[in-house]
């Protein structure tokens, strides 16, 4: 079994739509507004690990569609790019939606969702491990789609005879309705000091509607 090594370096991988609907459910968060590359940072220093990329991926819907979140997205976007984040994004694909009111009528409405994101995701940390770019693959989701990552991150730590880890982290509260990391990894629970000592200070939603504007962060 290959030695821990006592020096570890991490890449952070965050699904922007994943973390913003796990906030969202713990702190009653309205917005997306996480600081990612601060909170990367912070993990990585409560654990001792050197943090070296982060990583940002989410759905953007078109303006046409949802002006709102299309402002909110490219502008977040774009101030992660001036702070040296990796951003992967991709347009939201829509369809109809049904559900039914209490008085049993149908109704069904246009919801935009994410294509791609994880697949993006579980690619880049295959490669960030098999090119040894870092010891840790610390990953902001809840997505148990990417538990197959999990057991590929396993076998390639085996196949070079290396310390290779995977990591979850989410925000969990006792409002939480999903208290389970990606399975296969090493779970990071998030409580709500950590979580808002890292809060970003930018408000990138349009000031005529930051007030009353909730959100499902334009995806779902």
């Amino acid at each position: 079994m290959p030695s821990e090594p006592s020096f570890k370096t991490a890449i952070a991988f965050i699904d922007g739509q994943n973390l913003f609907g796990s906030a969202k459910k713990a702190f009653g968060c309205r917005y997306p507004n996480y600081d990612a590359h601060a909170l990367a940072a912070k993990i990585c220093l409560l654990k001792g690990w050197r943090l070296v990329e982060t990583c940002f991926y989410t759905g953007v819907p078109d303006a046409a569609d949802n002006p709102f979140w299309n402002h909110f997205w490219t502008a977040k976007l774009a101030q992660m790019g001036r702070q040296n984040i990796r951003t992967f994004s991709r347009s939201l694909r829509y369809r109809n939606k049904s559900f039914s009111l209490p008085d049993g009528s149908q109704h069904s409405v246009m919801v935009g969702q994410e294509k791609g994101i994880d697949v993006r995701i579980a690619l880049d940390i295959v490669a960030a491990a098999y090119n040894q770019l870092a010891d840790v693959l610390l990953v902001f989701s809840q997505d148990q789609d990417l538990s197959e990552v999990a057991d590929e991150i396993r076998a390639i730590s085996k196949g070079q005879n290396r310390w290779l880890r995977i990591a979850c982290a989410f925000p969990l509260s006792p409002t939480s309705e999903n208290r389970r990391g990606i399975n296969g990894t090493d779970w990071i629970p998030l409580d709500r000091a950590v979580y808002e000592s890292c809060l970003d200070a930018r408000d990138y939603r349009p000031k005529d509607t930051r007030r009353e504007k909730s959100s499902d962060g334009g995806a779902q």
